[in-house]
């Protein structure tokens, strides 16, 4: 059985010779469709462009293609709209994996009986000319942004027990979206899910590689690794510690020469946020350089800038209203003080 979400264009899904077990009438957000839709089984989905909020912010678009089995998809386009239909538009839209889309009525049964595969589309697709989130601001430039068009990935592992990589994958993505498009995963659980946030993607470890290749139009990919096989998939990893007396301890019992094993690695402090000071005996303690100082932060809070001189400081972007330097950004976050360090 299939289902329908029509709006301008129901009309011309009602006269389609197919079966129907679900139809929509209207406009929606994209959520609502993704709830309507994620756990309910159809053969093909008619999809009216139109019945989509705003969907000319072609991140709404990227949260369906995240949610939805987007090859069962048949996506009608607006022949009214020159957007919808441009080159750019499209370019977008395989990016994402959103290969079935026509604006001719006969094309939605063609695409029915012949759905296309990646080299059917594969012409639109312009990997040196990157559309905006909005079709219709697609000639304002971002020129704070620095990173390449290579895709990057990005992993996030917990060094002590429940460092927060979860939350702090979450929030380090909330503020480098603004920026680039990117996606935030976890490996093998589903803690993204409690943030109600549809543009997280909760996966299995064998999963990830697949993932990534097919989300062509993403920028920079964040990944909770937790347990996962697939560090070498990864561009960069940042290392979680949380340095409480009692979960530096427990490490060091399970694991005694971690730290040597972390020394040429991108090692942040979450969590506790250590002064100048006690940061420097951390450092000279275990002898390592710790990258990068954060908090504990409130995740309902924009905490966007303990974050961005982090994501400066990778060079994923380049925010040049930003003077301070990290140590100057640390100790005014500072409120806290750190243990005395570890006791022979």
């Amino acid at each position: 059985m299939n289902a329908v979400i029509g709006n301008k264009y129901l009309d011309v899904f009602n006269n389609l010779d197919i079966e129907v077990s679900k139809k929509l009438e209207g406009q929606y957000d994209v959520e609502e469709i993704i709830s309507a839709f994620s756990n309910y089984f159809f053969n093909k989905m008619f999809l009216d462009i139109t019945s989509i909020n705003d969907y000319k912010d072609i991140s709404n678009l990227q949260k369906l293609s995240m949610n939805i089995d987007m090859s069962k998809v048949i996506l009608f386009l607006d022949e009214d709209d020159a957007i919808s239909k441009s080159d750019k538009f499209l370019s977008r839209l395989v990016s994402m994996g959103i290969y079935n889309f026509t604006s001719d009525k006969d094309g939605l049964m063609y695409l029915y009986d012949n759905p296309n595969s990646y080299r059917d589309v594969a012409h639109y697709q312009n990997i040196d000319n990157k559309v905006s989130d909005n079709i219709d601001e697609e000639e304002t430039a971002i020129s704070h942004v620095t990173a390449s068009k290579k895709k990057i990935v990005l992993g996030i592992k917990n060094v002590t027990d429940h460092a927060g990589a979860t939350t702090f994958a979450y929030l380090l993505n909330k503020a480098l979206k603004n920026y680039l498009s990117t996606m935030v995963m976890e490996i093998d659980k589903r803690d993204l899910t409690f943030f109600n946030d549809t543009s997280t993607l909760s996966i299995n470890d064998d999963e990830l590689e697949d993932t990534i290749n097919k989300y062509d139009g993403v920028d920079i990919f964040i990944v909770d690794l937790n347990k996962s096989k697939n560090d070498s998939l990864c561009t960069d990893i940042l290392y979680l510690v949380e340095p409480s007396t009692i979960k530096l301890n427990k490490l060091f019992s399970i694991n005694p020469d971690i730290f040597n094993e972390l020394r040429d690695k991108k090692v942040i402090i979450n969590k506790i946020i250590l002064d100048n000071k006690n940061l420097k005996y951390f450092e000279e303690e275990l002898n390592l350089k710790v990258f990068y100082n954060i908090s504990y932060v409130n995740d309902k809070e924009d905490v966007s800038d303990i974050f961005i001189p982090l994501l400066v400081k990778l060079g994923y972007i380049n925010n040049s209203t930003d003077t301070s330097s990290d140590e100057e950004h640390e100790e005014e976050k500072s409120k806290k003080s750190f243990f005395d360090f570890f006791k022979k």
